[in-house]
């Protein structure tokens, strides 16, 4: 807040083998549960004696979860023996066997001869156990009819020949021709001499989610048929460094591609001829990608239809096509956006193959919560928070913790709305001990043009309802004197927008604006409770319009970045009928000159006067920085038409009641509780 606020195309090939993949909307890669014996997987090619483990349970999303074709939904080997290979032979004997099979790849198996694809048979999971699952000089096949496969969590690689457009090696990762319901999923699939992937001859009803395709002159194909079958979804797939087929898709009935991450980075040898390609009778729908240098990105033959809704555009040139009807996704099956420009941290955390897979929404009902880890060295589940974070399934019923060891992790992370129930918890003796930093500000220019603005500046940003943050510390470090050339110094440490919100024991770090506690939107309720905590700034660093307490804490005045003594507490927006800002039973100090803070100004964001600002600040010990008239106006409107006062402070900073500092009689107080705030919600640490 500023002071004041203003506040190239493809031919068809002759009949070869090709593939559908799917990928799941729900990114799943929750950490209670790894790959290796405790799951009860025995030695190479020998089944399991023991249930199989909860990730066999997961389901496909998309198209390969839709009834169809006398198959309701894909998933794969699930109640079937679960058998871990590390051989070509074992490999085969379980993939080719006409009952299910959960199967597990604990190592690196080479093809035998270069460019052998096993002819996969139905009702087959085949999974790489935690990162160690390669295949290296071959792929998979799925031929007419076979249904209900799942591949996952492999890296599929290295049948190239050294003959970039490769007309006599038809060697592809996975090839589909007229099979459904297959889903491929978290796979790194890369330097083929053929296709990455070919979905063909009306093979339908694939989803491919969460795979990173690079290193490939084909990447992914779809059609080879006149007739208009296939059913496929595609997202949050990491396309990079592929020529063409990204993907090239062909008679598809309905084509539905959304949060794919296409670059073509400078300066390397592999330049992209095209990116998304809708041909002949295709029905496409295109939403929030990311196409980052790729020539051509979109395009379309006249019969084909491209529908474009929030996809982002960096570097490109050529060709960026759309027209014509297609369909809505939404009535086919749910799924949910990431927004475009938070595509390349989310997918280059979370594509390709994990140490681990976690429950879906199902399989987590069963766990009062799952626990992933974060450590900078390894020795977790996750190196960073957001790769956590992206591994909570979307519309998790239950506590999620992520548990982030010690350290100080740079980088920025956000909790969307689908991801609810989530804690972010320090495991150090102290909340110093685990860091979460960041230097945006309201001015930082963003890497696709513009600026962040205030709330896109945040460090942490939470918009899940039922989120809790414990035991550690979240702060925004930009540098206003080395920054003041920069039009917008506001730098947000956390914002929360979102219902419920529990921040229990944390350290809240910045300068102005450091703590942005909002809502989702004007009418909606947001509850946030701040205990046993403290909160450091300078100017506007505790504001929203969220209802919101302050207890039992610590409230730090910081020196502006030039030494000098100014600032704010708080700046309320509460629309009119709600609570606003409630300071209770704590502390307001720092090292600063006395009588140089207010506690708070009303902010009427946007010029908004129908907003009623509120803040109280009661039963609170005040240093002597607290000016004795401690509220003022903002923007042009007076404190004295909204909501400021007090209640039984004490310290040097407070102030018996006058017409410039008003204070709640005991009847008045009565109503303001703490209790009076969270109208019915208690917080409790989970």
């Amino acid at each position: 807040m500023s002071e004041p606020r203003s506040k190239a195309q493809h031919r068809r090939r002759r009949s070869r083998t090709a593939l559908a993949v799917g990928v799941p909307l729900a990114l799943t890669a929750a950490g209670t549960f790894t790959y290796g014996t405790d799951l009860g997987i025995l030695g190479s090619g020998r089944q399991a004696s023991a249930a199989a483990p909860a990730w066999a349970a997961d389901p496909a999303d998309g198209f390969a979860s839709v009834n169809s074709l006398g198959q309701n939904g894909t998933y794969g080997g699930r109640g079937g023996k679960t058998v871990t290979v590390k051989t070509l032979a074992d490999l085969e004997k379980y993939a080719t066997a006409a009952e299910p099979y959960v199967i597990v790849v604990a190592g690196t198996i080479t093809m035998n001869p270069v460019g052998k694809e096993i002819k996969v048979k139905s009702d087959k999971t085949i999974v790489g156990q935690g990162t160690a699952g390669h295949i290296v000089g071959g792929g998979f096949f799925l031929g007419q009819g076979v249904h209900n496969v799942i591949i996952r969590n492999l890296t599929i690689r290295d049948a190239y020949q050294g003959i970039w457009n490769d007309k006599d090696h038809d060697f592809d990762a996975i090839q589909m021709d007229g099979a459904h319901h297959v889903w491929i999923d978290h796979n790194d699939l890369r330097h083929m001499a053929d296709g990455l992937i070919d979905v063909r001859k009306d093979s339908t009803n694939v989803t491919v989610s969460w795979n990173k395709l690079s290193d490939n002159n084909k990447t992914f194909g779809i059609g080879w048929t006149e007739n208009v079958k296939t059913d496929t979804t595609i997202h949050h797939n990491w396309i990079r460094e592929t020529e063409q087929r990204n993907p090239s898709t062909d008679n598809a009935a309905h084509a539905h591609l959304y949060n794919n991450f296409l670059e073509d980075a400078p300066g390397t040898a592999i330049k992209s001829s095209y990116g998304n390609y809708s041909r002949g009778g295709t029905k496409m729908v295109l939403e929030n990608s990311l196409f980052q240098g790729v020539n051509n990105p979109v395009i379309k033959d006249s019969g084909a239809a491209v529908v474009q809704r929030g996809n982002s555009f960096s570097g490109t040139s050529g060709r960026n096509e759309s027209g014509g009807t297609a369909f809505d996704p939404k009535t086919y099956y749910p799924y949910s956006l990431d927004k475009a420009t938070d595509l390349p941290s989310i997918l280059k955390a979370g594509a390709g193959p994990r140490a681990s897979i976690g429950t879906t929404a199902a399989a987590t009902k069963a766990a009062a919560a799952t626990t992933l880890t974060v450590a900078q060295d390894g020795s977790g589940q996750y190196r960073t928070v957001q790769a956590a974070v992206n591994a909570v399934p979307a519309n998790n019923p239950s506590r999620v913790v992520i548990a982030v060891k010690p350290g100080t992790y740079r980088e920025l992370v956000k909790v969307p709305s689908n991801k609810p129930h989530v804690t972010i918890q320090g495991t150090g003796g102290s909340r110093k001990d685990t860091t979460i930093v960041y230097n945006n500000a309201s001015g930082t220019p963003k890497p696709g043009g513009g600026t962040y603005g205030t709330g896109g500046s945040a460090t942490v940003a939470v918009e899940a309802d039922d989120f809790q943050a414990r035991n550690l510390t979240i702060s925004n470090d930009f540098d206003e004197k080395a920054n003041q050339s920069l039009n917008g110094h506001q730098a947000v440490a956390l914002r929360t927008a979102a219902d419920k919100v529990f921040l229990d024991g944390i350290i809240v770090s910045g300068d102005q604006d450091t703590l942005l506690l909002d809502t989702a939107s004007k009418d909606r309720l947001g509850r946030v409770y701040v205990g046993n905590s403290y909160v450091i700034g300078n100017v506007d660093f505790i504001f929203g319009r969220a209802t919101a307490v302050v207890d039992r804490s610590v409230i730090t005045l910081k020196k502006r970045w030039d030494g000098t003594s100014s600032g704010y507490v708080t700046a309320p927006s509460t629309a009119a009928n709600r609570k606003g800002i409630l300071i209770a039973n704590s502390t307001v100090n720092g090292d600063v000159s006395a009588g140089t803070f207010y506690l708070g100004r009303p902010w009427h964001a946007g010029g908004d006067a129908s907003l009623d600002p509120q803040t109280t600040v009661r039963n609170t010990s005040l240093s002597n920085a607290v000016r004795s008239t401690p509220w003022t106006d903002m923007s042009g409107f007076s404190w004295k038409d909204d909501r400021f006062a007090e209640y039984r402070n004490s310290g040097a900073g407070a102030g018996p009641a006058s017409s410039n500092r008003p204070h709640l009689s005991d009847a008045q107080a009565a109503d303001q509780e703490v209790a009076d705030w969270l109208a019915g919600w208690t917080p409790t640490a989970s």
